[in-house]
């Protein structure tokens, strides 16, 4: 495990105009976080939590303050280049699953490999690895609106860690689940960071769910107010479904 953070923030804020006034979104954060750790971001509505989400995800630049991931300085990076570096470098998996419809479990899978010139050959076989260890072989030809919402997130996580990125951002990946389908997806995000060692960073309103984390992170007006790490208390009954 290398020395050097993964990601680093330094004075970084992000600013909206709205309604006439300025908006702190994130305001002078500083923030290191080392491969393989495991946040849980929390806060009210309103705090920063999804503004920070989209900057750590470079899905928005900052107003000011330097941003590195793996040790790249990304406010120097062009579009395409920063492209690039999340495609290397970052997974998603969000509340809604933003499964495409017409196409399959596995082609949904599929997509970031295809965007990355995978062969054919090389992209079947990774995503029966992938369908197998996530539970979902017997689901792979089947469309989103043929699978529970556990399978569906199940797919989501799985199309994240298509190309093996080191940072998972998960943002509220229960919210739209029932109580056992989301211990099931929380059990294997937390296997998938414990085998794999991706560092996993969640954003929820859920504070069971954050002191699961190893630190917790809370946020209010665009601060970050408290930086803490805790012992992670068991998961209630549920085990993942690649275990």
């Amino acid at each position: 495990m290398s020395d050097a953070p993964l990601v680093s923030l330094t004075g970084v804020s992000r600013r909206f105009a709205l309604g006439g006034q300025t908006v702190m979104g994130l305001d002078t954060v500083d923030l290191q976080i080392g491969h393989g750790e495991y946040l849980a971001v929390m806060g009210p509505s309103g705090s920063g939590k999804s503004t920070l989400l989209n900057v750590l995800g470079l899905l928005d630049r900052p107003d000011s303050g330097d941003y590195r991931l793996a040790g790249q300085l990304t406010g120097r990076l062009n579009e395409r280049q920063l492209a690039r570096l999340r495609a290397e470098q970052i997974g998603f998996v969000f509340q809604s699953f933003h499964l495409i419809p017409r196409l399959s479990a596995a082609e949904n899978l599929a997509l970031p490999l295809v965007l990355a010139g995978w062969s054919p050959k090389a992209r079947t076989a990774r995503c029966d690895l992938l369908l197998a260890k996530l539970g979902l072989t017997d689901r792979a030809r089947h469309l989103p609106h043929q699978l529970s919402g556990g399978q569906r997130q199940r797919v989501a996580i799985g199309r994240a860690l298509a190309l093996a990125p080191p940072l998972l951002l998960a943002d509220e990946p229960t919210g739209n689940l029932d109580s056992q389908s989301g211990q099931e997806v929380m059990a294997l995000l937390e296997s998938l960071h414990q085998e794999a060692g991706i560092t996993l960073i969640l954003v929820t309103h859920d504070g069971a769910l954050g002191a699961r984390a190893g630190r917790q992170l809370r946020m209010a007006d665009g601060r970050l107010v408290s930086d803490s790490r805790a012992d992670r208390a068991p998961l209630p009954q549920a085990e993942a479904p690649c275990a």
